[in-house]
């Protein structure tokens, strides 16, 4: 990583941590990401297919792979699966931008997908826990107030009717809107997205009062991006393989995905069924050689603790170069 350079000059903020002592905040003290002008159109999802352009990952290469499964979609056709499905949500459902799409699922192949589909044509993602229980899940739906829900055949019960409906993602149909070539894909070309526009509506998890819906912008996700693309190691060999053990619909699995997908990555998904396998994961990692997990306390503590007489056995992982942990705190004795 380079040395940051002097870019604060503001005196009420420490050059070495970036606190700012007036408003109890901190900057950050390394270089700025160029970013393209505010005005510029462009969605996350057009951003996210420009970094793939300018660094295309093997023909062969896999998008997305399911741990449990090893269902892949390679990255030409998940592409493709993201233009074909946008196009169907345009012209078959009537999505426009501005209106907001609600998900109800667990992970799935199909989620990154849906995501990036939905936000190319600036239709705002507002994803929440399919765990939830139908009062919960109505307010949310109050607050967020969507057109149509995307939902797996256990959860479509908990969502009142809609405008445009419940959408099945483990339906045949569903599949069909995204592997179809009826329809001409450029037509999608002409949804003109702002940065400023909204692109998500995450919910606050509510341990200080009521859950609270959070809005993130297009322009929020590519400086994300942008930031992870600068410092992104840069590989001779086949693409790094990531997996993703936290859910779609929270913030860490939201943004870890996208990361993965831009980045030219292998992302390897778990939660599919509800239920989180140890072995299943430790298999994983050690037959798809995966390099970065990302993993809520619970897991970390299961690796650290169940996981010491599993990798006795046998299991390889020394692919890995990094485990990352979110969403709440981590002992340190779990840690160490």
């Amino acid at each position: 990583m380079s040395k940051p350079v002097p870019l604060i000059t503001n005196s009420s903020i420490d050059p070495k941590s970036g606190f700012c002592s007036k408003t109890k905040t901190y900057h950050s003290i390394r270089p700025a990401v160029p970013l393209q002008p505010e005005s510029a159109p462009i969605s996350v999802t057009s951003y996210i297919f420009s970094l793939l352009d300018s660094h295309p990952p093997p023909h062969s290469a896999a998008a997305i792979i399911d741990a449990a499964t090893r269902r892949r979609i390679l990255y030409p056709d998940f592409v493709l699966r993201i233009k074909t499905l946008a196009l169907f949500l345009k012209t078959k459902f009537y999505l426009s931008k501005g209106d907001v799409a609600f998900v109800l699922s667990p992970n799935s192949i199909h989620i990154p997908v849906l995501y990036l589909s939905l936000m190319y044509l600036g239709v705002v993602v507002s994803p929440s826990n399919p765990s939830g229980t139908e009062p919960e899940i109505s307010r949310l739906i109050r607050i967020s107030k969507p057109v149509i829900a995307f939902a797996t055949s256990e959860t479509a019960h908990k969502i009142p009717s809609l405008e445009h409906g419940t959408v099945l993602l483990d339906s045949p149909e569903f599949e069909s809107l995204t592997t179809s070539t009826e329809l001409e894909i450029g037509e999608t070309d002409r949804v003109m997205v702002q940065q400023s526009d909204a692109a998500a509506i995450l919910y606050s998890s509510g341990t200080t009062g009521m859950v609270k819906g959070v809005v993130l912008s297009h322009r929020n996700w590519i400086a994300s991006l942008a930031a992870a693309h600068a410092v992104r190691k840069v590989r001779d060999s086949s693409p790094a393989v990531a997996m993703c053990t936290v859910p779609y619909f929270h913030v860490y699995g939201f943004r870890y995905s996208l990361t993965a997908l831009a980045m030219g990555e292998t992302l390897v998904f778990m939660g599919g069924t509800g239920r989180f396998e140890l072995g299943v994961m430790l298999i994983a990692i050690e037959k798809l050689r995966v390099r970065h997990v990302a993993a809520s306390p619970p897991v970390v503590s299961m690796m650290a603790w169940d996981g010491s007489s599993v990798i006795s056995d046998g299991y390889d992982l020394s692919s890995l170069e990094v485990v990352g942990c979110g969403g709440a705190h981590l002992t340190v004795g779990v840690i160490d």
